[in-house]
């Protein structure tokens, strides 16, 4: 799904860049340019963030 329309980012460009250690809103905003045009798009960002930030920390522990 497409979360920031102004620079054409989905869902899955946020969880990928994450994956790679990026997963600030700060960070994800200097590598995607997300929330930087209109800012329509950053508490979807902000809670993209967090929600991978919470299954990856599941997921180390439970390994």
């Amino acid at each position: 799904m497409y979360v920031c329309i102004c620079r054409q980012i989905t869902d899955h460009e946020i969880r990928d860049t994450c994956q790679k250690g990026s997963n600030s809103f700060s960070e994800l905003r200097e590598r995607l340019g997300v929330a930087s045009d209109c800012g329509k798009c950053g508490k979807l960002v902000v809670d993209i963030a967090e929600e991978y930030s919470k299954s990856a920390s599941f997921v180390s522990a439970s390994q």
